[in-house]
């Protein structure tokens, strides 16, 4: 490789850098060659054999040949249950590739499984290079495929915003991944479009997300006379109905083309604007809103949909820095730490350790060099929380950080962030640039007297770095496999130092705490568990996105009065909390508060936050499956009972989903997640067996059916049978959307599915119009 030499001398010989030395190699050769991993280690001096180590540890990392472009499917929980597997089949059908290959024949593109992008509340969804795209079906992978390969305006529409005049309205909205992937990016575009071409007098506005992403696009449109409309699930076509509805161009000419386009759009079948299918959300001060967030005082979310993620001057205005300098001038680190102490606030990653009780140790340690390092490095897949803070509330992860830093006595902080998060990374760079620049970071931090720097580092694709010290390993240029401990990180951590590890919602909550008092954040929520938490709702609810709410709000709480209920008025059947090591919580417990306590009793964690509803067609057995083989996948295999007691308990319910299962199977199930329980030297293994044992402990029912080789849910293909009764009219709809034509199709006569061709996707079952598809 001809410029690896340059790469290295860029980057340094550092063994920490191997992980970006591996992805700047695969980024420009497309995959890591044998020989680019063996000169990469006669240029450094790390050993050939540690970096093909690092290289085969994490699944950013290829060693074969792949195409220019890369198909991520995203396999996280949320789009699991929404038929994740069935888009990646289509994806590889329409290409052309083989089961046994990911790569088509003119090395165009290679179609992965991701682990999840954090676009759970568009599920399902995919990656294709650095574009996402949400709320996929088998059918439109082909015009997704052509959407992506169209070409690209070299300059975008939103970089000819005018700068806002008195009389200007202001159009907002979000352009963050899951909005962008839902496509406000387009949406985005056509409102300025509509702007040039009628020379309205408007500007657009990139605001921090508000949440709502059941509504996305959303955009919020403020007028000059005060006024505002709120409009959601926008397209192109309809954004720009919404806009010519409000604003008058200022030109004679210019109004007549809008009269001109309203006739010709009514002509068409478009309506006048005053009936366009577009979705109204809101009008100020007309009560008319939907509501998604019943905290009095939002905390993490403070400003959502107001203030331009990257606009330092509106975070000032709002409030921004001003915990910093309270700290900077008024507070000892002691007192800080006590004002923590008194606030309850416990870590939002995890467990929920006290936060004061970290910072503590780190502080009293008597090392003089020490490190702190916020985890990004949200893995939970179900789980967004992070990536929206760092996309859209980057200044407040930074101040954070800076207050955490200068209380502990640490000059150099980290943030991990996981590599599927391009634009949080990009975000937080960002951040970190402009605080340098007004001074808040760099040799004199907020006239601290100290000096802070804080990087952005990347990872690559593995969940087991979530805890603590696998991250501190990646961090270090090692593969992630987690250590014993103690020594904990606050004793010995990164480079052997005294770290404080905290995650990004935890952060973010600093400077609120320290601007508005202890009290006042305890004043929410439970008497263990303080203050408001941010949750990921995904899954079968009409109202999916980022939502915030005190702690000890119920589950029910969540899904009805805030998610909408469930979507297409179907039955609750459980919500899956903490991710891979949560609980499946069933409806008959919905009224529990949600806390770090209670969660704890019902077999589970908080976790980072991630809550996945389920409705009655899906399976418990598939989802216990499905936690199993994620768990199992990411163990780094350093213990035992986690690499192997995981296998075997995946084994078991891929028999039991695929009609093998024996009498004894379930018991077999809940003893060996009890010795992964016991014998598993971090959280990943530790807690693993929750999602199986809680699904067996209330759901024992499906188990035994699945024994009985019936799948009460009809999710599992080789317990189900599809036929078609005498209902059926013959419309060939169901034929049409056969993915392997067991279905003939011969219009006007009953039809009939071939069971050797079947191979029971559903197909069939969801688009019937008569519904006389059924499951035996």
């Amino acid at each position: 490789m001809n410029d690896l030499r340059q790469i290295v001398d860029e980057l340094g010989g550092n063994r920490e850098n191997l992980i970006a030395f591996l992805r700047r190699i695969q980024t420009e050769n497309g995959y890591l060659s044998e020989e680019a991993l063996l000169e990469l280690a006669d240029l450094t001096d790390i050993p050939a054999s540690e970096i093909i180590s690092v290289a085969t540890f994490y699944s950013e990392f290829r060693t074969r040949p792949s195409g220019k472009h890369t198909i991520g499917v995203c396999i996280g929980t949320a789009c699991h249950v929404k038929g994740a597997r069935e888009i990646r089949d289509a994806f590889k059908k329409t290409l052309g590739i083989g089961d046994d290959d990911d790569t088509d024949a003119d090395m165009l593109f290679t179609v992965e499984e991701v682990a999840c992008l954090g676009c759970c509340m568009i599920a399902p969804a995919v990656r294709i290079d650095d574009v996402i795209y949400g709320d996929l079906t088998p059918e439109r992978v082909g015009e997704t495929i052509t959407d992506f390969l169209k070409e690209k305006e070299s300059v975008s529409k939103r970089s000819r915003s005018r700068a806002p005049s008195a009389n200007s309205a202001e159009m907002r909205i979000c352009l963050c991944s899951s909005c962008s992937a839902a496509g406000a990016a387009k949406v985005a575009d056509e409102l300025m479009e509509v702007v040039d071409e009628f020379s309205l007098s408007a500007t657009l506005k990139e605001v921090a997300c508000t949440g709502r992403s059941f509504a996305t696009p959303l955009m919020e449109l403020l007028l000059s006379d005060g006024t505002s409309f709120t409009y959601g699930s926008l397209t192109p076509e309809s954004a720009r109905i919404a806009l010519l509805r409000h604003l008058k161009p200022d030109s004679i000419i210019s109004q007549f083309s809008v009269a001109t386009y309203s006739l010709l759009n009514s002509i068409l079948g478009g309506g006048d604007s005053h009936s366009a299918p577009i979705r109204f959300l809101a009008e100020s001060g007309s009560g008319n809103s939907v509501s998604v967030c019943s905290c009095d005082s939002e905390i993490v979310t403070l400003n959502a949909g107001e203030i331009s993620p990257l606009n330092i001057d509106e975070y000032i205005a709002s409030g921004g820095f001003a915990a910093l300098r309270r700290f900077v001038e008024e507070l000892s680190p002691d007192v800080l730490i006590e004002e923590l102490r008194l606030s309850g606030l416990r870590g939002r990653g995890g467990g929920g350790f006290p936060v004061a009780d970290k910072w503590r140790s780190v502080r009293n340690s008597s090392d003089k060099i020490k490190y702190l390092v916020c985890n990004g490095d949200e893995g939970d897949p179900g789980a967004f929380m992070d990536r929206m803070i760092l996309e859209s509330f980057p200044f407040k992860v930074i101040e954070g950080i800076a207050i955490a830093a200068l209380a502990i006595g640490a000059e150099e902080a980290i943030i991990y962030v996981r590599s599927e998060y391009p634009l949080a990374a990009e975000n937080a760079r960002k951040t970190i640039a402009v605080c340098e620049n007004r001074g808040f970071l760099g040799e004199n931090a907020a006239d601290s007297g100290k000096s802070l720097t804080i990087r952005v580092v990347e990872g690559a694709g593995a969940f087991v770095c979530g805890e603590e010290t696998a991250l501190i390993a990646a961090l270090e240029g090692r593969r992630g496999m987690p250590s014993p401990r103690p020594p904990y990180p606050a004793e010995r951590g990164f480079r052997g130092k005294p770290t404080l590890v905290n995650n990004v919602e935890t952060f973010a909550s600093i400077p609120w705490i320290v601007a508005c008092g202890s009290a006042k954040f305890a004043e929410l929520g439970t008497e263990k568990s303080r203050g408001s938490k941010t949750f990921a709702l995904a899954g079968r609810i009409r109202r999916g996105g980022l939502v915030e709410v005190p702690m000890g709000t119920t589950l029910r709480e969540i899904v009805y009065d805030i998610g909408g209920g469930i979507q297409n008025d179907a039955k609750a059947k459980a919500v899956l909390v903490g991710g891979p090591s949560g609980a499946c919580i069933p409806e008959r417990l919905f009224d529990t508060p949600i806390d770090y306590e209670r969660l704890t009793e019902l077999g589970g964690m908080m976790g980072s936050g991630g809550l996945v509803v389920l409705d009655e067609t899906d399976c418990m057995v598939d989802i216990a499956r499905y936690f199993l083989s994620f768990t199992q996948e990411e163990s780094c295999g350093k213990c035992v009972f986690c690499r192997v007691g995981t296998k075997r308990m995946l084994e078991i319910l891929e028999d039991m989903c695929e009609g093998r299962g024996r009498e004894g199977d379930v018991e077999l199930l809940m003893d060996l997640g009890e010795k992964v329980w016991k014998g598993s030297l971090c959280g990943l293994g530790g807690s693993a067996p929750n999602p199986v044992m809680t699904a067996i402990r209330y759901f024992r029912e499906e188990f035994d059916a699945h024994l009985a080789g019936k799948c009460p849910a009809g999710k599992c293909k080789e317990l189900v049978r599809y036929f078609i009764t005498a209902d059926c009219i013959g419309c060939t709809i169901c034929a049409q959307h056969c993915p392997v034509d067991a279905i003939a199709s011969i219009p006007r006569q009953c039809h009939e599915i071939d069971p050797d061709l079947c191979v029971r996707c559903g197909a069939c079952l969801k688009n019937c119009p008569t519904h006389s598809v059924k499951v035996r």
